[in-house]
């Protein structure tokens, strides 16, 4: 798994391993912060844990490339971003392409990129969300696998917004994960697969 921050999103993929409800492990996790709370989260499950500051490496191909040939060393099965908020170059998104999924906060193809709380705000939208999605080289256009939404409210400021996302993600990522680890989901001619049926551009709809 690969952090810059807090990492709620780790804990609830560890938390979710611990009850059994991902049928494997983290093997590992990568920051490129040193003092990403995250790193921390992952010490305490006894996790290893390993940090890479761009200050280190020349330019963003040689940070990804030693990135590469660390996970590399766990044999990962899947790549998982959680809030890792830099841009990764087409080498490491090819080196892992159909086994690197991240979580967006907002509804894809809709907010792609930073301040998507407040451009939700601005816009005034009465529904925002979060979306899994599979990696490609399109900044946070790969193919959706999952979405939730969530009402926006009048009166509502960030750190609400924010709240009310971050409970979504923590169920929805953990979720799609599993369905990962269990061969259940797959990227195939650049759409998401679930139980060998061809997704909708916006993902699984649960209530189908």
């Amino acid at each position: 798994m690969l952090i810059s921050g807090n990492g709620s999103n780790l804990q609830a993929i560890i938390d979710a391993c611990k009850q059994k409800k991902i049928n494997g492990t983290v093997a590992a996790v990568f920051s490129n912060k040193t003092d990403a709370f995250g790193l921390e989260r992952a010490r305490e499950a006894q996790i290893p844990a390993h940090a890479l500051t761009a200050s280190q490496f020349a330019d963003r191909a040689a940070f990804d490339r030693e990135l590469m040939l660390e996970i590399d060393a766990y044999a990962p099965d899947l790549v998982v971003l959680a809030g890792y908020m830099r841009i990764l170059s087409p080498e490491f998104v090819g080196h892992y392409a159909g086994r690197l999924i991240n979580i967006h906060p907002s509804l894809l193809p809709k907010y792609p990129g930073l301040n998507t709380h407040s451009q939700v705000l601005e816009n005034g939208d009465e529904v925002h969300g979060t979306s899994v999605h599979f990696v490609t080289e399109e900044l946070d256009g790969g193919p959706v696998i999952l979405q939730a939404e969530v009402p926006v409210f009048t009166g509502d400021d960030e750190d609400d917004i924010t709240a009310r996302v971050q409970n979504q993600e923590h169920a929805i990522y953990p979720l799609v994960v599993s369905w990962f680890i269990e061969g259940r989901l797959e990227m195939r001619e650049n759409c998401a697969w679930l139980d060998g049926g061809k997704l909708p551009p916006q993902g699984h709809a649960a209530e189908e």
